[in-house]
Parts: structure tokens; sequence; C-alpha cells
């Protein structure tokens, strides 16, 4: 406060500084008292006995701040007075004569009350679970967001993407009476693999809003728990949710390190945790099945991922996501670009300039070239508009992020194609001159 003395300011700090030096909120707070400051002094009188509950000091203090009367002190008679004769002894119940008056209780009740507000609960009402933060193991606390309303139609470009969507995945779905006839079950599992930031997250909720389900996304950090048998619990309180929020997308996010190959694995609790995976996979724990369940799961290495996750019945079926094509880029820059400050930008040729980019390398092109154009309205004193050349110099500084994995790849598609499992990564690198 601007009004408070030096005094009560240093000691304010030094009582923040150090929370338990009991004598010295007392000091601080008979100060308090002595400037008027009831309600600050009762305050601090309360805190210090929260710290030490039996201090006779910090109770006084809360006496005399209240307005309480205080315990009378007893009297000394001036001169001696002739001994009584003996008076009969007292019944128990009663007080002897010529006994000081019992001093009056503090009401503690009255006193809490008037400092409720002033003073937090020192502990939680209710007791944290052993296993982390209260939540973990309860099915009921994964969050499932509602059906959304992003369609494949909100995917810009990717035709290929989304026809083989629709004829794999989809049309099975969406046609109940060619399910009945040739005994095809809701349910079906797809796995998304290729370069980092090309949208697959998107895609995955493009699904769920095309089936009308909800969405639950999954990644390692929402498994994974220190404690014994916690992990593959989660696993199941996962499934277990989605089956009860059927039709459900689960989304597995980065597949690799969920269900990273059992072979090379030497922590015993992530081969657990891929084996109850394969099991609610299965849907052998819940009896019902994964009727209505949709597993979507995306990584950047399928190659990496155990091959039991794979095996057809789970995520038979794959989906190579490439960068955006040319339409894509072009809906990606005029999103990132729809609220800067822009001038008569040419999108064709910065399309033909971003061949290759991923989404989130488009992205970064839009960020440098608008910071490029704010520098210099700093430097200048007046506002400049982000042009064309400012974005095609952000794509020239920038290389495609997807470059280092299409270098990999190429090796697993020539020398590890067992059973054409990479036969449309195959068919790209050909198409683009890259074997």
């Amino acid at each position: 406060m601007a009004d408070e003395s030096p005094l009560i300011r240093s000691l304010r700090a030094a009582v923040a500084a150090a929370p338990g030096d009991v004598p010295l909120r007392l000091h601080f707070a008979d100060l308090l008292l002595a400037e008027g400051r009831n309600d600050e002094a009762v305050a601090e009188a309360a805190v210090a006995l929260q710290h030490e509950p039996g201090d006779t000091d910090a109770r006084a203090l809360m006496v005399r701040a209240m307005g309480l009367p205080a315990a009378p002190a007893p009297t000394v008679a001036e001169t001696p007075a002739p001994a009584p004769a003996p008076a009969p002894e007292p019944a128990p119940d009663e007080p002897a004569p010529n006994a000081p008056a019992p001093a009056p209780s503090f009401d503690w009740n009255a006193a809490e009350q008037q400092v409720q507000d002033l003073v937090g609960p020192r502990f939680l009402e209710d007791p944290q679970a052993a296993d982390g933060d209260g939540t973990a193991g309860d099915a009921a606390a994964w969050d499932v967001d509602a059906p959304g309303s992003v369609r494949l139609a909100d995917v810009g470009g990717m035709e290929e993407v989304k026809d083989r969507l629709e004829a794999a995945f989809l049309a099975p779905m969406r046609n109940p009476e060619l399910r009945r006839l040739y005994g095809k079950s809701l349910r079906g599992g797809l796995l998304l693999y290729g370069p980092p930031g090309c949208g697959k997250t998107f895609i995955a909720r493009a699904v769920a809003g095309e089936l009308g389900a909800s969405f639950l996304t999954v990644s390692l950090s929402d498994v994974l728990d220190m404690w014994i048998g916690a992990s593959e619990k989660n696993i199941h309180d996962i499934f277990e949710t989605a089956r009860r929020q059927a039709p459900c997308v689960v989304f597995l996010d980065e597949l690799d390190a969920l269900g990273a190959k059992r072979s090379r694995t030497h922590h015993s609790g992530l081969r657990n945790v891929v084996n109850q995976l394969l099991t609610e996979l299965d849907g052998i724990a819940s009896g019902a099945g994964n009727e209505g369940v949709f597993v979507l799961a995306a990584t950047n290495v399928p190659w990496d991922v155990d091959i039991a996750l794979r095996r057809p019945g789970r995520l038979d079926r794959t989906l190579l996501v490439l960068p955006p094509d040319a339409a894509a880029r072009e809906a990606i820059l005029r999103y990132h670009l729809r609220e800067r400050p822009i001038e008569a930008v040419d999108l064709g040729k910065l399309v033909k300039a971003t061949e290759d980019f991923s989404g989130a390398d488009l992205a970064h092109v839009c960020e440098t070239a608008a910071e490029a154009a704010l520098l210099d309205s700093a430097r200048s004193g007046s506002v400049r508009l982000i042009t064309t050349k400012d974005l095609l110099g952000a794509a020239k500084q920038i290389k495609p992020s997807t470059e280092p994995w299409f270098a990999a790849a190429r090796n697993v598609a020539m020398f590890a194609n067992e059973g054409g499992l990479y036969d449309d990564l195959l068919a790209h690198l050909k198409r683009k001159r890259k074997l």
C-alpha cells in the first residue's frame, strides 16, 4: 500500500521471505495492530497459529486484534488478611472459595469465521490418487471431442489421398446395407504415414467428421506412467471410453513411440504397453468387441512400428500422406496470409517455388516474410506491406523439411518393401525421379 511506513513494508517483505518465522510474524502483526489495522493483524495471527497452534503469544494477539476481553489477572491484597477458619472441602464440581475466576475461553469457531476469507485451506479436501493427478485410471477422465464440423472438403487439394480414404475406409462405413451384405463390421483401423508436418492429424479429424464420430487423441505422454501396470490400465481406459462414446475415432499420434517394435525395446514396461494395445485393438478385453470404434494412427516412421499392430484386423490399411500438392499449397498459403497486410501477392509463383514443402514449412515461409516486412517498417518508420518478393525470398531461404524424410524412406522402399507395404511410396519416388 502507498501509505505504509517503511518499517511495515520492510517487515512485510521479511515475513514473505520467511513465512514459517512465527516470532517475526507476530512482531509484524503487533505493529499492524498498533496502526489500527486489526483485520490484517488477525490474518497474520491466524497464519502464525497455523504454524504453531499452541503458541500463547499468537492466541493473545488474536484476542487483542479481535477486541475480545482478556483474561483478568489475579489481584494481590495490600495487607495480609488474618488466617480464615478452615472452610469445608468444596464439592468436586464447585470452585474453591476465593479462587481466581477462570479465564474466558476463546471462541475459535467465531475466529475461524472471521478469517476464513483471508486464509486459504492448508490441505486439499480430497486426497490425491497414488498414481499421479487423481484422474489417471478413471475412464471418464479422458477428454473426448464431440463430432466436429471438419470434413474432407475442408482439406485443400490432396485429391488422391481423399479418393483412397473414400475407397478404403469411408465408403464401407457409410453404407450399412453393403456392410450387412458383405459381412463388414462397423470397425476398422488405418495407419497414416508420411513426412512430418503434412497434415496427418487434420486428415484424421476430417475422417471423424465424415463419420459423424467423436474424436479421442492419444499420445505417448497420455499413456506412460511411472507405476507398474498403470500404463496398461490407461490404454484399457482409453478404449473403454471410446466404446462407451461409439461411434468414436481413436487417434493414436506418433504410433512409432507408442507401439515401437518389441524386438528393439529393452524396457519391459514399453513391451507391456504394446501387448495391451494389441489386446484392445482386437476388442478381447471388452467382450463386446470394438463395434463403432475406428482406430486411426499416424507416424513418420512406419518401419519402426511393431509388425503385429499392422496385422489384418488391426491397423491393416495404410495411407501415404505426401507433402501438399499445388492446390493444397495454395489453400495453406491463403490461410496463413489471410490476416496479414499483403500487396498483390502472386500465389501462382509462390506455389511453384514451394514444391515439396510441408504445411509447417509453408507456415514458416509466411512467418519469415512477415518478419522481413515488419523489420523494414520498424527501420523506416512507415508501414510496408508484404509482397511477393518477400515471400519468394523466404521460400528461397527455407529448405523443405521433407527432404531428410524422403532420403531415409528411399532406402526402406527399395530394400525393405516386404509384402508391398511401401508400394505407394515407391511409386511416388519413381514419379519424382528420386530413385
